[in-house]
């Protein structure tokens, strides 16, 4: 009986297996069946001549012969996953790593319940995360990396508590980062960079004891890295870097996170100091903070760090205000593995010092270019010869450059431009033979155009403009065949003709010979060179006329003739060039009718001035009409008809004449004010500054430089040859009004002297290298820029401190108030600004607020206090109401935008917010808050745990926000609703203004 029963049971069970076995390779041919291409041939095993479990990629139990693991890594597989795969019940590991799976990921994976590894990275699935996952209840390893995943995380893989590999990296997720993942209790590696999360980085993640890689770069993330991340000892890998995140570095973190190997922060809004216990880490072989807004120096002892292989600090504000900040260097050289080093584009001063030659021969990039480094390059560079990248540019070097230079072979960039180097070029440079990026432009090289240049057969960018080379372009150079970017030896000396050779650069993008002394015609060989999109030729004296063989350059956005000898008609091929965008032919000898179709429509884009024989175009290039032919035909006019027009036309201009003549009487006083204007602004300069010089201070008004723009200049920082830094407002004449702008600038500075007005140092008036005119006005340079961008700074700004505390605001306050009861009441004329705001309040090293840009500035009559001018004077939401009536310029519509200006200050709203609209303002938004509700209205950042109550200098102290703080505002409020009351004669004087801030100042302080 027992043998029957056992028979029956095995019978059974062996029944039960052969159908899971079916079952199972069923599966496995449905999942063939998605395959649409395999390289590999792997599914030519897929067969039933042998066993489903001797498949290639598919491993089963050896008890009962079920699926247990799918691997088709790195097959090159392209296809979807079928449904079927669903029905391995058996199935631990799916691994597919690394092929061409696209459409979704089947929520049939979800009923594999013994499921620990599924790893889909390297694919193209699209879709959510299926939320089924949650039956998976053994999963320890999700990787879906590198796929177009979107939506959030579901809140169902919260239940896999087993999970110790969460990898979402490269998707297009969403969403917050859920704080429920600090409960994966055995988590040891969270990779979801590379994606679109947002908001804060949630404290749990704390709480995930066993991390040892965290991985959320190239997110949206903002806010402050919780500190419990940092006390996570077991992470070796973290990376926050591209996000929006702020914040200090806590000056213990090389000692809570121990284990470093990667610590990357870069392009955030990091503030403070590089803590010196990073050398604790002695693991760390990459520490990458770039484009933050670090301070201090660079700690000397990093370079006990034995294992570093990237140190990099690129575009901060490291050295600001310090000497010797370069001493790292000497330490550096323990750090014997160091592959890349970058401190480019911070405020070191130091000279470099000649141990630069004994850093890590394994260097292979360094880059300290953006700085004021001075002094002459030492000839240690010859030493480090696997340097691929060396970026010295935008400093202060001098003297030559090194013969040595020559030995570094497997340079690939070279980047000398922006800096004071004299000599010749040496020969040796002919030795790189792997350059790719030449830069020389910008300094004092003399001498001809070396010819070894032209074993740089890899050269993609040559530029040695703005030197003082001298002879001919070497036709040699024209062998280049690789350049494709640009070539570039504008405004230099160089004479003889353009050669023919030219024609060789066919890959050429951008050919830049302008401001040399070259001559003869045009070769019309340029004309092969059919890749480019920018001549500059202007600035020579080529003669003849443009060749007609360059209508064959189709893709030309820029032509460039200007300043030349250049003669004929415009050619027609000129408007058939459907991608130019820049035609310049001024200052040639053209002559004829200018075409009107094509670039010629467009008169801010064709610059045809300065041709004295052209005639015609639109309107707006203010050309002579052209003269028609006589025509001495029988419909011409009889000659008695002739004479009778011709008096009634001398009637007409004797009457204009006489009538100009008085009219001309009553403008000659108004007039005479203007021309003295003009002259004591301009002409009576004696310490103005060149074109050339401001040139040089800003590396060519480069977007790097620039700091501000506004309706009439844009401001850009530079630093002239006394290494003065400077600010530079660069007048855009083009826009209605620059020009008395400028003249009112002047004006108005020309005599004041307070400590809270913007000091301006000279003027320039000149015309730049394309033959327009500039002027720009030279001023102090304020190193913590406007109050706007400390008030309001941008999510991409990199300020290096954005909270403003309650004493420092109301210096500020007091700073601006000072200014201004000086324009009224101290000057010889009444001064008027019109224009106060923000944007136009600058903070200097000790955050001493100068009131600037006087471009709106008025003068009154010492007797009424009343402009001459009237209309609408300032920017939108804090011009005065009375101005928008028509109402005269007065010394209280400065009271009213000052009271604008102290609501926002404390209040940390615009007036133009958009919380202010269908009638509401910001002074009836505080207003209906006084005195009881006043903590509502106040700036959060004022009541922020956070922000340390002490000024920028360390000088005044701390004050927490207490009863005694709460007083202070609403004092503070009170005075700015008085001011900006909406009926001028209820507003407080400036003078009573200064003595009531003081007052509440010396209560708290």
């Amino acid at each position: 009986m027992h043998v029957v029963l056992f028979l029956v049971s095995w019978s059974a069970s062996s029944s039960s297996a052969l159908a899971g076995n079916e079952s199972d390779r069923l599966a496995l041919l449905a999942f063939k069946d998605g395959i649409t291409q395999d390289p590999g041939r792997v599914m030519s095993s897929w067969n039933d001549s042998i066993h489903f479990c001797q498949w290639k990629g598919v491993t089963c139990s050896p008890s009962n012969q079920r699926v247990i693991i799918l691997n088709l890594e790195s097959q090159q597989l392209v296809g979807s996953i079928s449904q079927s795969v669903g029905n391995l019940s058996f199935l631990t590991v799916i691994n597919l790593n690394s092929n061409i799976f696209t459409g979704k990921i089947p929520e049939e994976i979800g009923r594999l319940s013994r499921l620990q590894n599924l790893n889909l990275r390297s694919n193209s699935f699209v879709n959510e995360i299926p939320q089924n996952l949650t039956k998976c209840l053994d999963l320890r390893r999700l990787d879906v990396q590198n796929n177009n995943l979107i939506g959030k995380i579901p809140y169902e893989l919260s239940f896999l508590r087993k999970l110790d590999f969460l990898g979402l990296f490269d998707n297009n997720l969403t969403g917050a980062i859920p704080p429920w993942i600090g409960n994966y209790s055995s988590l040891f590696v969270l990779s979801i960079a590379r994606n679109s999360f947002h908001g804060s980085i949630p404290s749990d993640l704390g709480r995930l004891s066993k991390l040892e890689f965290f991985s959320v770069f190239d997110n949206r993330l903002s806010g402050m890295i919780p500190s419990s991340l940092y006390n996570i000892s077991s992470i070796y890998y973290f990376t926050v870097a591209m996000n929006q995140l702020h914040g200090s570095l806590p000056p213990d973190v090389g000692l809570t996170l121990p284990n470093l190997e990667v610590f990357a922060g870069g392009v955030n809004n990091f503030r403070g100091l590089i803590p010196n216990s990073l050398s604790n880490a002695s693991r760390l072989q990459i520490l990458d903070f770039a484009e933050n807004g670090l301070t201090g120096s660079v700690p000397i002892n990093l370079g006990s760090l034995k294992s570093l292989t990237r140190l990099y600090f690129t575009s901060n504000f490291l050295g600001s205000g310090q000497i010797h900040n370069l001493n790292v260097i000497n330490s550096l050289t323990n750090c014997t593995s160091l592959e890349v080093l970058g401190l480019d584009y911070n405020n070191l001063q130091d000279e470099l010092p000649d141990s630069i030659g004994n850093l890590s021969t394994n260097l292979r990039i360094l880059t300290i270019g953006g700085n004021l480094i001075r002094g002459s390059l030492p000839q240690g560079f010859e030493n480090l010869v696997n340097l691929e990248t060396l970026g010295l540019e935008h400093n202060l070097f001098n003297g030559i450059i090194p013969f040595g230079i020559g030995k570094l072979q497997k340079l690939q960039r070279l980047h000398f431009n922006y800096n004071r180097l004299s000599g010749l070029v040496p020969s040796s440079i002919g030795n790189l033979t792997l350059l790719n990026y030449l830069y020389m432009e910008e300094n004092r090289l003399e001498g001809s155009t070396p010819l070894d240049l032209a074993n740089c057969q890899k050269l993609l960018v040559l530029n040695i403009s703005r030197n003082n080379l001298s002879g001919n372009i070497p036709k040699q150079i024209f062998t280049l065949t690789s350049l494709s970017i640009s070539f570039a030896v504008a405004h230099n000396t160089l004479n003889g003709s353009l050669p023919l050779e030219v024609g060789k650069l066919v890959n050429l993008g951008m050919l830049e010979i302008s401001g040399n002394k070259l001559s003869g015609e045009i070769p019309s060989t340029l004309a092969n060179c059919i890749s480019l999109e920018q001549v500059y030729l202007g600035g020579n004296s080529f003669q003849g006329v443009i060749p007609e063989s360059m209508k064959q350059l189709k893709g030309v956005q820029v032509l460039d003739f200007s300043h030349n000898n250049l003669s004929g008609k415009i050619p027609d091929f000129l408007m058939n060039l459907s991608s130019l965008q820049y035609l310049d032919l001024s200052f040639n000898d053209f002559t004829g009718e200018v075409p009107t179709e094509g670039i010629f429509v467009n008169a801010s884009s064709t610059k045809v001035r300065g041709n004295k024989k052209l005639c015609g175009g639109i309107k707006q290039l203010q050309l002579p009409v052209c003269v028609q032919p006589h025509n001495t035909s029988r419909n011409s006019l009889p000659d008695k008809m002739i004479i009778s027009i011709v008096i009634v036309v001398l009637f007409v201009v004797l009457l204009s004449f006489f009538g100009t003549l008085y009219g001309l009487r009553k403008l000659r006083k108004r007039n005479v004010a203007t021309a003295s204007t003009v002259t004591s602004s301009l002409e009576n300069c004696k310490s103005c500054v060149s074109y050339q010089d401001l040139l040089n201070s800003t590396n060519g008004f480069s977007s790097e430089c620039l700091i501000g723009e506004g309706s009439f200049g844009s401001v850009y920082r530079g630093v002239l040859g006394d290494n003065n830094t400077i600010a530079i407002k660069v007048l855009k004449l083009q826009q209605q009004g620059a020009i008395k702008s400028f003249i009112a600038e002047c004006d108005a500075l020309k005599n004041l002297r307070h400590r809270n007005l913007i000091k301006i140092i000279t003027s320039c008036s000149s015309i730049d290298y394309k033959g327009n005119d500039f002027k720009a006005l030279v001023y102090e340079y304020m190193s913590n820029g406007s109050l706007e961008q400390w008030l309001h700074p941008s999510t991409s700004s990199s300020q290096r401190n954005t909270s403003l505390s309650l004493i420092q605001r109301l210096n500020i306050a007091i700073d601006v108030a000072f200014a201004l009861e000086y324009l009224h009441y101290s000057t010889e004329k009444v001064i008027v600004h019109c224009d106060l705001k923000p944007s136009n309040i600058l903070l200097d090293t000790d955050m001493t607020a100068h009131v600037g840009d006087f471009g709106l500035a008025r003068f009154l009559f010492e007797s009424s206090n009343k402009s001459i001018s009237f209309g609408l004077k300032g920017s939108i939401g804090y011009i005065p109401p009375e101005y928008g009536a028509g109402g005269q310029v007065s010394i209280l519509g400065d009271v009213y935008s000052y009271g604008i200006l102290l609501l926002e200050l404390f209040t940390g709203k615009r007036p133009t917010d958009e919380f202010f609209k269908d009638g509401r303002s910001l002074y009836d938004f505080v207003m209906m808050a006084i005195p009881d509700r006043i903590m509502e209205v106040v700036d959060p950042v004022l009541l922020s745990d956070e922000l340390e109550e002490v000024d920028y200098c360390g000088k005044l102290p701390v004050l927490p926000m207490n009863g005694r703080a709460e007083e202070c505002l609403v004092s503070v409020i009170k005075i700015g609703l008085s001011c900006s009351a909406p009926s001028p004669k209820d507003r407080m004087e400036m003078k009573d203004v200064v003595t009531k801030l003081n007052t509440i100042r010396n209560s708290i302080v």
